[in-house]
């Protein structure tokens, strides 16, 4: 199950689980749709597999399936910190 993680690891913008701008590759990185393409050209800096829109959980299932809270950013040359 997607962790739904809420936050970009690259700009830390929120993104909170229905938010239609999060971008996701096959291992879950997590990015917002500005940075996904403007930094990266939709090509996850973690393991080169695309980014691509994340799914929105429907409501009744995300009440019963949270989305992760814990917030996660990691160094990239692209966002400005040393990879």
């Amino acid at each position: 199950m997607l962790a739904l993680r809420p936050n970009c690891e690259c700009c830390d913008k929120d993104l909170p689980a229905a938010a239609a701008d999060a971008r996701i590759c096959t291992f879950e990185c997590t990015f917002c749709a500005d940075c996904a393409e403007s930094r990266f050209g939709g090509v996850c800096p973690n393991c080169g597999g695309d980014l691509v829109a994340r799914p929105i959980r429907p409501p009744a299932m995300l009440a019963k399936y949270p989305a992760q809270a814990e917030r996660f950013t990691k160094a990239h040359a692209q966002c400005g910190t040393a990879a």
